[in-house]
């Protein structure tokens, strides 16, 4: 009897996307292994192993230090829901979608929360955060490292004194920097910090590292009402992770297989030296588009380098140049979404796909696409800015990696 479908056969694509990003073979070989039960002790084992090099890659002593079965979007819902309680009063940082997400979640729990905007393309002033705290009780104040709808970065040092001053919780949303950029949970003293497993760890979608500082465990402890997910409440999921094991649910096994071979690259590769990889290749894609003569959304000192979001010329559909370059070229970036629908692009330059062949292809590729619609660059003015600067830099960094 035939099957009604037929069997799967996605094409390989070559994905500079904002996330997910490209997986070494060896993450897929991991992930192909024998699934055995989420309580027999040896994998139990590979938890204990998964949860060290997270500390290891978050650069925490923390001992709540867990994955999260399921996507950034639930560490967000996560990282508000087990910190606030109805009436509680929030700071949140608002300069692109999913800082936008993370007010919506603290509004639903029946937070009071305060925004503090910025254009998107800008980061938020925290001065204007400080104002805001002024005489108020502020029980958190959230903010993302690296904004991936806009290309934004906004270092976190500014928020954690003003966390200080008013005597809050600091609240980083890590997902498209952990792994990429420095990021150093204890030295910057953030009280909670997650990520996604999908963007620099260059590990399957499905999963949010999150790890909860002295600080945030002490709030929790402190609660007067029960978290309002049961799935998503840290004071149940940490026995599951903690030294009891108490069953709570049955984890991803197999992501969490590709996981653990994902991080032990990271610490083959080492965190210095995946950040300086990750910075030298964003170097030579922003001096390859310059070069094109296209212009990017965010001003030098705040701008992502996993994340690069260019603006599309004017009289240019990107939608258009997108599907064209996965149709003919099988090389998949992003748009833009939200306020920046239809006026942007963005690049995704994450863990396993950052690396020269990328970025000489992606420069290429939108070359040729944009003069097939109209928009005029010097010929192979992209690739010899990008290895102009890879002609500079002393190491080129491993791109094995």
């Amino acid at each position: 009897m035939n099957a009604t479908f037929p069997e799967l056969n996605p094409p390989v694509r070559i994905m500079l996307t904002p996330g997910p990003s490209l997986m070494h073979p060896r993450v897929y070989r991991a992930m192909v292994t024998p699934i055995i039960g989420h309580l027999d002790y040896r994998f139990m084992g590979v938890m204990d192993e998964v949860q060290t090099m997270l500390r290891n890659v978050m650069r925490t002593k923390n001992k709540l230090t867990i994955p999260l079965s399921g996507s950034g979007s639930a560490a967000i819902e996560a990282a508000m829901i087990n910190f606030l309680e109805e009436g509680d009063a929030a700071i949140i940082c608002v300069a692109g979608h999913f800082a936008e997400r993370m007010a919506e979640v603290a509004t639903r729990v029946g937070a009071t929360v305060i925004r503090v905007e910025a254009p998107w393309g800008q980061p938020v002033d925290p001065q204007k955060v400080r104002e805001a705290a002024r005489g108020q009780k502020i029980k958190l104040i959230g903010m993302v490292h690296g904004e991936t709808s806009t290309g934004i970065f906004q270092p976190i040092a500014p928020y954690r004194e003003v966390a200080d001053e008013c005597g809050a919780l600091l609240v980083v949303d890590a997902v498209a920097t952990l792994a990429g950029v420095p990021l150093d949970v204890d030295q910057d003293r953030i009280d909670v910090c997650f990520s996604g497993t999908q963007k620099c760890l260059s590990a399957p979608p499905g999963m949010a590292p999150i790890t909860v500082g002295p600080r945030g465990e002490e709030v929790l402890s402190r609660r007067k009402s029960k978290v309002s997910s049961w799935y998503l409440d840290l004071t149940i999921v940490q026995k599951y992770w903690g030294k009891d094991r108490t069953y709570h649910h049955t984890p991803p096994i197999s992501l969490i297989f590709g996981l653990h071979e994902a991080l032990r690259m990271v610490e083959e590769e080492g965190l210095e030296g995946r950040w300086q990889r990750h910075k030298l290749h964003a170097q030579a894609l922003v001096a390859g588009l310059e070069g094109m003569g296209l212009e990017m959304v965010a001003a030098p000192a705040h701008r992502m380098i996993t994340v690069i979001a260019i603006k599309a010329p004017a009289g240019i559909e990107e939608v258009k140049v997108r599907r064209r370059m996965l149709d003919e070229h099988n090389l998949e970036i992003a748009g833009g979404f939200g306020q920046l629908a239809g006026k942007i692009f963005r690049i995704g330059l994450m863990g396993y796909g950052a690396h020269r062949n990328n970025v000489l292809l992606v420069l290429a590729t939108l070359e040729k696409v944009l003069g097939e619609f109209g928009f005029r660059a010097p010929a192979g003015a992209g690739v010899v800015a990008a290895e102009r600067v890879y002609a500079g830099a002393h190491e080129l960094a491993d791109v094995r990696t």
